[in-house]
Parts: structure tokens; C-alpha cells; sequence
């Protein structure tokens, strides 16, 4: 999770092999207050069910292509989350989530958080 106003790093959520990220979401049990808007990717569609006040991109699909206003929409939305996709990126610059870690998994996570703080205090 990432705060869009200063860019930093607000918490990090691992879990044993492969896991989507929703699924990590929902395990960690994190709430956000009802006036929070929430900017997420596709990948979480079953959000609103969880949070009511969220802004998701529209899916393009052969039988209901989307139309200009969506498209807008949609542009709006992703012109504000590529600030996360910055940090994200910033964070595999390190490596430890873009290659296959091969040290102890227990500290996989002290590690990973080690680097989100350092990131924090790069900017």
C-alpha cells in the first residue's frame, strides 16, 4: 500500500508461493475509513464488496467495447496510479521482488520491509 500524497510506503503483505494480491489483501484484514478512496487495478474486482468508496479502471470486453466517457474515466484513474506504479518500481530496483529470492524465507519479510523503509526515507 502506497500514500499517493507523499509517495511513501504505508505497509507490505507477503505470503508462502504464489498469491495474488487481492487475496493478500484480504488476508491482512486492513480497513480503510469510509471517506478513504481507494485507487486499484482490475485485478481486484471483488473490492467493492470489502470497500464502497474505491476507483477501478472499466474492463474492455468484444462485446461491449467501452465508450469515450469511459475511456476518459479510465485515463483519469491511471494518470493517478502510476504514482504507485513509480514506487513500485522503485522497490524492485532492489531486486528482491523481481528475481527468484534464494536466502531463508523467514526473513524474506524483515528484509522486504527494510527495503520499503529505506525507500521511504530515498524521497
Amino acid at each position: 500500500m502506497v500514500n499517493k500524497a507523499n509517495k511513501q510506503i504505508i505497509c507490505t503483505a507477503i505470503g508462502k508461493g504464489r498469491r495474488h494480491d487481492f487475496h493478500l489483501f484480504k488476508q491482512s484484514n486492513i480497513h480503510f475509513k469510509p471517506t478513504t478512496t481507494v485507487l486499484d487495478d482490475t485485478g481486484y474486482l471483488g473490492i467493492k464488496k470489502l470497500h464502497s468508496n474505491n476507483l477501478q479502471p472499466k474492463k474492455n470486453t468484444k462485446k461491449k467495447p467501452l465508450t469515450k466517457e469511459e475511456k476518459l474515466e479510465n485515463k483519469k484513474i491511471n494518470a493517478e496510479r502510476v504514482i504507485v506504479e513509480h514506487v513500485i518500481r522503485g522497490v524492485k530496483i532492489f531486486k528482491i521482488l523481481t528475481e527468484k529470492y534464494r536466502n531463508r524465507r523467514k526473513r524474506f519479510g524483515l528484509r522486504l520491509n527494510l527495503i520499503a523503509a529505506m525507500y521511504n526515507q530515498l524521497l
